[in-house]
Protein backbone atom coordinates (compact mmCIF):
# COMPACT_ATOMS: atom_id res chain seq x y z
CA UNK A 1 0.00 0.00 0.00
CA UNK A 2 1.08 3.50 -0.76
CA UNK A 3 1.72 5.73 2.27
CA UNK A 4 -0.70 7.91 3.18
CA UNK A 5 -0.09 12.15 3.75
CA UNK A 6 -2.93 14.32 4.99
CA UNK A 7 -2.41 17.64 3.93
CA UNK A 8 -3.85 20.83 5.62
CA UNK A 9 -3.81 23.97 4.12
CA UNK A 10 -6.47 26.56 4.08
CA UNK A 11 -5.21 27.85 0.82
CA UNK A 12 -5.82 25.04 -2.11
CA UNK A 13 -2.68 26.08 -4.03
CA UNK A 14 -0.35 25.55 -1.12
CA UNK A 15 -1.66 22.15 -1.40
CA UNK A 16 -1.31 21.63 -5.02
CA UNK A 17 2.00 22.85 -4.44
CA UNK A 18 3.01 20.38 -2.08
CA UNK A 19 1.08 17.53 -3.62
CA UNK A 20 3.28 18.36 -7.14
CA UNK A 21 6.78 18.34 -5.29
CA UNK A 22 6.13 14.91 -4.24
CA UNK A 23 4.13 13.43 -7.28
CA UNK A 24 7.44 11.62 -8.35
CA UNK A 25 7.40 9.65 -4.76
CA UNK A 26 3.79 7.90 -5.29
CA UNK A 27 2.39 9.11 -2.43
CA UNK A 28 -1.31 9.29 -1.28
CA UNK A 29 -2.59 12.28 -0.28
CA UNK A 30 -5.79 13.17 1.46
CA UNK A 31 -6.13 16.90 1.57
CA UNK A 32 -8.09 19.11 4.24
CA UNK A 33 -9.06 23.04 3.76
CA UNK A 34 -9.02 23.40 7.84
CA UNK A 35 -8.33 22.03 11.17
CA UNK A 36 -11.77 21.11 11.57
CA UNK A 37 -11.68 19.20 8.72
CA UNK A 38 -8.82 17.84 9.37
CA UNK A 39 -10.37 16.62 12.71
CA UNK A 40 -13.41 14.85 10.64
CA UNK A 41 -11.19 13.07 8.67
CA UNK A 42 -8.99 11.83 11.63
CA UNK A 43 -12.33 10.23 13.07
CA UNK A 44 -12.70 8.03 10.15
CA UNK A 45 -8.99 7.67 9.05
CA UNK A 46 -6.06 6.97 11.64
CA UNK A 47 -3.51 5.22 8.98
CA UNK A 48 -1.56 8.09 8.08
CA UNK A 49 2.29 7.55 7.99
CA UNK A 50 2.46 11.99 8.10
CA UNK A 51 0.71 14.73 8.89
CA UNK A 52 1.74 18.33 6.94
CA UNK A 53 -0.30 21.42 7.98
CA UNK A 54 -0.23 24.95 7.63
CA UNK A 55 0.24 26.94 11.25
CA UNK A 56 -1.76 29.85 10.21
CA UNK A 57 -5.52 28.95 9.48
CA UNK A 58 -8.76 30.49 10.52
CA UNK A 59 -10.69 28.94 13.54
CA UNK A 60 -8.44 26.88 14.54
CA UNK A 61 -4.56 27.60 13.87
CA UNK A 62 -1.69 24.53 13.56
CA UNK A 63 -1.21 24.55 16.98
CA UNK A 64 -4.67 24.08 18.42
CA UNK A 65 -4.93 21.39 15.82
CA UNK A 66 -2.43 19.51 16.55
CA UNK A 67 -3.16 19.47 20.12
CA UNK A 68 -6.44 18.22 19.29
CA UNK A 69 -5.81 15.73 17.55
CA UNK A 70 -2.70 14.51 20.46
CA UNK A 71 -5.78 14.01 22.70
CA UNK A 72 -6.65 10.96 20.66
CA UNK A 73 -4.50 7.53 21.84
CA UNK A 74 -4.91 6.23 18.31
CA UNK A 75 -3.46 9.43 16.34
CA UNK A 76 -0.54 10.06 18.87
CA UNK A 77 1.74 8.20 16.62
CA UNK A 78 1.31 10.49 13.14
CA UNK A 79 4.48 13.28 12.94
CA UNK A 80 3.59 16.07 12.51
CA UNK A 81 5.18 18.91 10.10
CA UNK A 82 4.47 22.63 10.14
CA UNK A 83 4.59 24.62 7.01
CA UNK A 84 4.75 28.17 7.94
CA UNK A 85 6.00 31.49 6.13
CA UNK A 86 6.90 33.20 9.33
CA UNK A 87 10.36 32.41 11.98
CA UNK A 88 8.02 32.76 15.33
CA UNK A 89 10.94 32.99 17.37
CA UNK A 90 11.88 30.34 20.39
CA UNK A 91 8.69 30.62 22.15
CA UNK A 92 6.58 29.67 18.89
CA UNK A 93 8.73 27.25 17.77
CA UNK A 94 8.40 25.66 21.43
CA UNK A 95 4.81 25.98 21.33
CA UNK A 96 4.65 23.84 18.48
CA UNK A 97 6.97 21.30 19.36
CA UNK A 98 4.83 21.47 22.65
CA UNK A 99 2.05 20.91 20.71
CA UNK A 100 3.26 17.65 19.09
CA UNK A 101 5.65 18.88 16.17
CA UNK A 102 8.57 16.67 14.97
CA UNK A 103 9.83 19.55 12.53
CA UNK A 104 8.80 22.42 10.83
CA UNK A 105 9.17 23.35 7.15
CA UNK A 106 9.25 27.37 6.13
CA UNK A 107 8.28 28.82 3.18
CA UNK A 108 8.96 28.99 0.58
CA UNK A 109 9.41 25.77 0.17
CA UNK A 110 12.74 24.14 -0.64
CA UNK A 111 11.73 20.66 -2.56
CA UNK A 112 14.51 18.72 -2.34
CA UNK A 113 14.90 19.62 1.65
CA UNK A 114 10.90 18.55 1.74
CA UNK A 115 11.72 15.28 -0.12
CA UNK A 116 14.51 14.84 2.24
CA UNK A 117 12.64 14.87 5.43
CA UNK A 118 8.92 13.33 4.67
CA UNK A 119 11.72 10.31 2.75
CA UNK A 120 12.90 9.79 6.38
CA UNK A 121 9.70 10.26 7.89
CA UNK A 122 8.15 7.39 5.44
CA UNK A 123 11.08 5.03 5.75
CA UNK A 124 10.21 4.86 9.23
CA UNK A 125 6.56 4.47 9.12
CA UNK A 126 7.01 1.52 6.96
CA UNK A 127 9.54 0.00 9.57
CA UNK A 128 7.12 0.54 12.06
CA UNK A 129 4.46 -1.00 10.27
CA UNK A 130 6.78 -4.19 9.64
CA UNK A 131 7.10 -4.30 13.22
CA UNK A 132 3.35 -3.91 14.01
CA UNK A 133 2.94 -6.87 11.63
CA UNK A 134 6.10 -8.85 13.29
CA UNK A 135 3.91 -8.53 16.80
CA UNK A 136 1.18 -9.82 15.56
CA UNK A 137 2.49 -12.39 13.97
CA UNK A 138 4.47 -13.21 17.20
CA UNK A 139 1.55 -12.92 19.22
CA UNK A 140 -0.55 -15.14 17.05
CA UNK A 141 2.07 -17.36 16.86
CA UNK A 142 2.12 -17.70 20.82
CA UNK A 143 -1.16 -17.68 21.23
CA UNK A 144 -0.86 -20.74 18.88
CA UNK A 145 1.77 -22.39 20.96
CA UNK A 146 -0.39 -21.61 24.16
CA UNK A 147 -3.29 -23.40 22.27
CA UNK A 148 -1.05 -25.97 21.63
CA UNK A 149 0.70 -26.76 24.83
CA UNK A 150 -2.40 -27.03 26.52
CA UNK A 151 -3.93 -29.35 23.99
CA UNK A 152 -0.85 -31.40 24.61
CA UNK A 153 -1.04 -31.11 28.77
CA UNK A 154 -4.58 -32.15 28.11
CA UNK A 155 -3.77 -35.51 25.70
CA UNK A 156 -0.85 -36.14 28.20
CA UNK A 157 -3.54 -35.85 31.30
CA UNK A 158 -6.23 -37.92 29.20
CA UNK A 159 -3.20 -40.49 27.73
CA UNK A 160 -2.07 -40.55 32.03
CA UNK A 161 -5.80 -41.19 32.97
CA UNK A 162 -5.70 -44.05 30.14
CA UNK A 163 -2.74 -45.40 31.18
CA UNK A 164 -3.61 -45.91 34.63
CA UNK A 165 -7.13 -47.54 33.48
CA UNK A 166 -4.98 -50.15 31.22
CA UNK A 167 -2.96 -50.83 33.71
CA UNK A 168 -6.26 -50.98 36.38
CA UNK A 169 -7.42 -53.58 33.62
CA UNK A 170 -4.19 -55.39 32.82
CA UNK A 171 -4.07 -56.19 36.57
CA UNK A 172 -7.44 -56.94 36.77
CA UNK A 173 -7.16 -59.14 33.38
CA UNK A 174 -4.02 -60.75 35.16
CA UNK A 175 -5.93 -61.88 38.22
CA UNK A 176 -8.79 -63.09 36.24
CA UNK A 177 -6.83 -65.36 34.31
CA UNK A 178 -4.91 -66.24 37.43
CA UNK A 179 -8.23 -67.25 39.13
CA UNK A 180 -9.70 -68.94 36.22
CA UNK A 181 -6.48 -71.02 35.63
CA UNK A 182 -7.00 -72.38 39.30
CA UNK A 183 -10.58 -72.67 38.61
CA UNK A 184 -10.27 -74.70 36.07
CA UNK A 185 -7.52 -76.74 37.46
CA UNK A 186 -9.50 -77.52 40.61
CA UNK A 187 -12.36 -77.59 39.09
CA UNK A 188 -11.03 -80.72 36.64
CA UNK A 189 -9.17 -82.41 39.59
CA UNK A 190 -12.53 -82.44 41.59
CA UNK A 191 -14.51 -83.76 38.02
CA UNK A 192 -11.88 -86.94 38.40
CA UNK A 193 -13.07 -88.13 41.48
CA UNK A 194 -16.72 -88.60 39.81
CA UNK A 195 -15.82 -90.15 36.57
CA UNK A 196 -13.43 -92.75 38.24
CA UNK A 197 -16.85 -94.21 39.76
CA UNK A 198 -19.23 -93.67 36.70
CA UNK A 199 -16.09 -95.78 35.19
CA UNK A 200 -15.99 -98.31 37.79
CA UNK A 201 -19.80 -99.01 38.38
CA UNK A 202 -20.02 -99.07 34.35
CA UNK A 203 -17.45 -101.39 34.07
CA UNK A 204 -18.93 -103.63 37.20
CA UNK A 205 -22.30 -103.82 35.78
CA UNK A 206 -20.55 -104.95 32.00
CA UNK A 207 -18.58 -107.40 33.72
CA UNK A 208 -21.32 -108.70 36.56
CA UNK A 209 -24.33 -108.10 34.63
CA UNK A 210 -23.50 -109.54 30.79
CA UNK A 211 -25.55 -112.47 30.64
CA UNK A 212 -28.41 -110.76 32.25
CA UNK A 213 -28.65 -107.47 30.39
CA UNK A 214 -30.08 -106.93 26.95
CA UNK A 215 -28.44 -106.14 23.45
CA UNK A 216 -29.94 -102.47 24.17
CA UNK A 217 -28.46 -102.26 27.88
CA UNK A 218 -24.85 -103.24 26.52
CA UNK A 219 -25.34 -100.50 24.12
CA UNK A 220 -25.95 -98.13 26.40
CA UNK A 221 -23.32 -99.14 28.82
CA UNK A 222 -20.91 -99.16 25.86
CA UNK A 223 -22.09 -95.21 25.11
CA UNK A 224 -21.82 -94.90 29.22
CA UNK A 225 -17.92 -95.40 28.49
CA UNK A 226 -17.78 -93.80 25.73
CA UNK A 227 -18.84 -90.87 27.33
CA UNK A 228 -16.96 -91.34 30.05
CA UNK A 229 -13.63 -91.40 28.07
CA UNK A 230 -14.26 -88.51 26.26
CA UNK A 231 -14.76 -86.61 29.54
CA UNK A 232 -11.48 -88.36 30.78
CA UNK A 233 -9.78 -86.62 27.28
CA UNK A 234 -11.39 -83.41 27.84
CA UNK A 235 -10.90 -82.72 31.63
CA UNK A 236 -6.90 -84.05 31.00
CA UNK A 237 -6.75 -81.31 28.15
CA UNK A 238 -7.94 -78.72 30.55
CA UNK A 239 -5.41 -79.64 32.73
CA UNK A 240 -2.92 -79.58 30.47
CA UNK A 241 -4.01 -76.38 29.27
CA UNK A 242 -4.50 -74.84 32.95
CA UNK A 243 -0.90 -75.94 33.77
CA UNK A 244 0.76 -74.13 31.12
CA UNK A 245 0.03 -71.21 33.52
CA UNK A 246 0.92 -72.70 37.08
CA UNK A 247 4.21 -73.61 36.65
CA UNK A 248 7.69 -72.13 35.53
CA UNK A 249 10.68 -73.86 34.27
CA UNK A 250 13.62 -72.20 32.84
CA UNK A 251 14.39 -72.83 29.07
CA UNK A 252 17.05 -75.48 27.69
CA UNK A 253 19.13 -76.53 24.86
CA UNK A 254 16.78 -79.81 23.76
CA UNK A 255 17.44 -82.03 20.64
CA UNK A 256 14.33 -81.71 18.90
CA UNK A 257 14.88 -84.63 17.21
CA UNK A 258 14.92 -86.86 20.37
CA UNK A 259 12.16 -85.00 21.69
CA UNK A 260 9.98 -85.95 18.64
CA UNK A 261 11.21 -89.39 18.21
CA UNK A 262 9.80 -89.84 21.84
CA UNK A 263 6.54 -88.58 20.95
CA UNK A 264 6.61 -90.98 17.71
CA UNK A 265 7.35 -94.16 20.04
CA UNK A 266 4.56 -92.65 22.14
CA UNK A 267 2.55 -92.78 19.12
CA UNK A 268 3.39 -96.15 18.11
CA UNK A 269 0.55 -98.10 18.61
CA UNK A 270 -1.47 -95.62 16.56
CA UNK A 271 1.18 -95.30 13.44
CA UNK A 272 1.56 -99.07 13.07
CA UNK A 273 -2.59 -99.58 13.11
CA UNK A 274 -2.89 -97.03 10.29
CA UNK A 275 1.09 -97.92 8.75
CA UNK A 276 1.41 -94.71 8.57
CA UNK A 277 5.08 -92.92 7.56
CA UNK A 278 6.61 -90.21 9.23
CA UNK A 279 9.97 -88.78 7.90
CA UNK A 280 11.77 -86.16 10.39
CA UNK A 281 15.14 -84.11 9.07
CA UNK A 282 17.05 -83.02 11.06
CA UNK A 283 15.87 -80.10 13.21
CA UNK A 284 18.61 -77.83 15.13
CA UNK A 285 18.86 -77.92 19.26
CA UNK A 286 17.00 -75.01 20.61
CA UNK A 287 16.26 -73.28 23.49
CA UNK A 288 13.05 -74.59 24.73
CA UNK A 289 10.77 -76.29 27.58
CA UNK A 290 10.94 -79.73 26.78
CA UNK A 291 7.93 -80.49 29.23
CA UNK A 292 5.96 -77.72 26.39
CA UNK A 293 7.25 -79.07 23.66
CA UNK A 294 6.57 -82.73 23.93
CA UNK A 295 2.95 -82.16 23.61
CA UNK A 296 3.11 -79.66 20.91
CA UNK A 297 4.55 -82.33 19.02
CA UNK A 298 1.92 -85.00 19.95
CA UNK A 299 -0.74 -83.02 19.19
CA UNK A 300 0.32 -82.19 15.73
CA UNK A 301 1.57 -85.89 14.96
CA UNK A 302 -1.79 -87.19 16.15
CA UNK A 303 -3.64 -84.56 14.54
CA UNK A 304 -1.93 -85.92 11.15
CA UNK A 305 -2.79 -89.38 12.31
CA UNK A 306 -6.32 -89.04 13.13
CA UNK A 307 -7.41 -86.33 10.42
CA UNK A 308 -5.79 -89.04 7.72
CA UNK A 309 -7.57 -89.83 4.33
CA UNK A 310 -9.39 -93.08 3.90
CA UNK A 311 -7.43 -95.47 2.06
CA UNK A 312 -4.43 -93.24 1.98
CA UNK A 313 -1.64 -94.14 3.87
CA UNK A 314 -0.52 -91.22 6.12
CA UNK A 315 2.71 -89.79 5.61
CA UNK A 316 4.13 -87.01 7.86
CA UNK A 317 6.83 -85.08 7.23
CA UNK A 318 8.83 -82.89 9.73
CA UNK A 319 11.53 -80.16 8.65
CA UNK A 320 12.79 -77.22 9.72
CA UNK A 321 15.00 -74.16 8.27
CA UNK A 322 16.35 -71.07 9.77
CA UNK A 323 16.11 -68.11 7.47
CA UNK A 324 18.79 -66.26 6.74
CA UNK A 325 18.95 -62.53 8.38
CA UNK A 326 17.77 -59.95 6.09
CA UNK A 327 20.29 -57.18 5.20
CA UNK A 328 20.96 -54.91 7.88
CA UNK A 329 19.38 -56.26 10.60
CA UNK A 330 21.25 -56.07 14.06
CA UNK A 331 22.53 -58.93 15.33
CA UNK A 332 21.09 -58.58 18.50
CA UNK A 333 17.56 -59.17 17.23
CA UNK A 334 16.49 -63.30 17.81
CA UNK A 335 16.64 -65.53 14.83
CA UNK A 336 13.90 -68.17 14.33
CA UNK A 337 14.00 -71.48 13.43
CA UNK A 338 10.79 -73.04 11.47
CA UNK A 339 9.62 -75.81 12.01
CA UNK A 340 7.04 -77.59 9.16
CA UNK A 341 4.72 -80.47 10.00
CA UNK A 342 3.11 -81.70 6.59
CA UNK A 343 0.87 -84.18 6.33
CA UNK A 344 -1.18 -85.86 3.34
CA UNK A 345 -4.71 -85.52 5.30
CA UNK A 346 -8.20 -84.18 4.67
CA UNK A 347 -7.38 -80.51 5.13
CA UNK A 348 -9.74 -77.90 5.44
CA UNK A 349 -10.72 -75.08 3.99
CA UNK A 350 -7.95 -71.95 4.07
CA UNK A 351 -10.86 -69.69 6.04
CA UNK A 352 -10.89 -71.45 8.84
CA UNK A 353 -7.08 -70.91 8.99
CA UNK A 354 -6.94 -68.78 12.34
CA UNK A 355 -10.25 -69.87 14.07
CA UNK A 356 -8.71 -74.07 14.54
CA UNK A 357 -6.47 -72.38 17.06
CA UNK A 358 -9.26 -71.07 19.47
CA UNK A 359 -10.61 -73.11 22.21
CA UNK A 360 -12.86 -75.90 21.49
CA UNK A 361 -13.04 -75.21 17.65
CA UNK A 362 -13.71 -78.51 15.99
CA UNK A 363 -14.69 -78.50 12.07
CA UNK A 364 -15.99 -81.91 12.26
CA UNK A 365 -18.59 -83.61 14.15
CA UNK A 366 -17.48 -85.76 17.29
CA UNK A 367 -19.22 -88.81 15.10
CA UNK A 368 -16.60 -88.30 12.42
CA UNK A 369 -13.44 -87.86 14.83
CA UNK A 370 -12.92 -87.79 18.31
CA UNK A 371 -11.48 -85.28 20.19
CA UNK A 372 -11.66 -82.09 22.90
CA UNK A 373 -11.09 -79.17 20.36
CA UNK A 374 -8.74 -77.85 22.98
CA UNK A 375 -5.53 -79.63 20.92
CA UNK A 376 -4.32 -76.70 18.54
CA UNK A 377 -5.54 -74.12 21.14
CA UNK A 378 -2.87 -75.81 23.47
CA UNK A 379 -0.07 -75.74 20.87
CA UNK A 380 -0.80 -71.58 20.13
CA UNK A 381 -0.30 -71.20 23.69
CA UNK A 382 2.62 -73.45 24.14
CA UNK A 383 4.47 -71.87 21.25
CA UNK A 384 3.10 -68.18 22.17
CA UNK A 385 4.56 -68.80 25.96
CA UNK A 386 8.19 -69.47 23.84
CA UNK A 387 7.71 -66.10 22.38
CA UNK A 388 6.97 -67.93 19.02
CA UNK A 389 4.30 -67.89 16.55
CA UNK A 390 2.44 -70.64 14.74
CA UNK A 391 0.05 -71.26 11.64
CA UNK A 392 -1.46 -73.28 9.24
CA UNK A 393 -1.58 -73.93 5.39
CA UNK A 394 -4.05 -76.59 4.12
CA UNK A 395 -6.45 -77.26 1.27
CA UNK A 396 -9.31 -79.64 1.48
CA UNK A 397 -8.13 -82.86 0.31
CA UNK A 398 -4.35 -81.96 -0.06
CA UNK A 399 -3.28 -81.96 3.15
CA UNK A 400 -2.20 -79.53 6.04
CA UNK A 401 1.12 -77.46 6.89
CA UNK A 402 1.59 -76.35 10.70
CA UNK A 403 5.04 -73.81 10.22
CA UNK A 404 5.85 -73.51 14.03
CA UNK A 405 8.26 -70.37 14.23
CA UNK A 406 10.74 -70.60 17.70
CA UNK A 407 13.37 -67.85 18.60
CA UNK A 408 16.94 -70.02 18.16
CA UNK A 409 18.19 -68.90 21.78
CA UNK A 410 16.58 -67.06 24.88
CA UNK A 411 17.86 -64.91 27.81
CA UNK A 412 19.82 -67.02 30.29
CA UNK A 413 17.03 -65.26 32.73
CA UNK A 414 14.16 -66.25 30.54
CA UNK A 415 11.54 -68.24 31.75
CA UNK A 416 8.51 -70.22 30.62
CA UNK A 417 5.60 -71.78 32.21
CA UNK A 418 5.54 -75.63 32.08
CA UNK A 419 3.83 -78.77 33.10
CA UNK A 420 4.37 -80.95 36.26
Amino acid sequence: MHPKILLVDDREDNLLAIETIFEPDDYRFVKARSGREALKILLREVDFALIMMDVKMPNLNGFETASLIYEREKLRHIPIIFVTANNFGDENLYRGYQAGAIDYIYKPIKPEVLRAKVSVLIDLYRKNRQLIAQEQRLVAINKSLELEIKERKASEEKIKHLNRQLLENIASLEQANKDLDRFAFMASHDLQEPLRKIRMFSDRLALRYNDIIDDEGRTNIQRIHKAAERMQNLITDILTFSKISVDSHHFVKTDINALINEVISDLDDEVKTRRAVIQVDPIPALDVNPSLIKPLFHNLIGNALKYAQKDVTPIVRITAEIPTPLNGRPDSEPRYCRIYVRDNGIGFDQKYAEEIFGMFKRLHHNSEFQGTGIGLALCKKIVEQHKGYISARSKVNEGSTFIISLPTEHEKTAVTTGIR
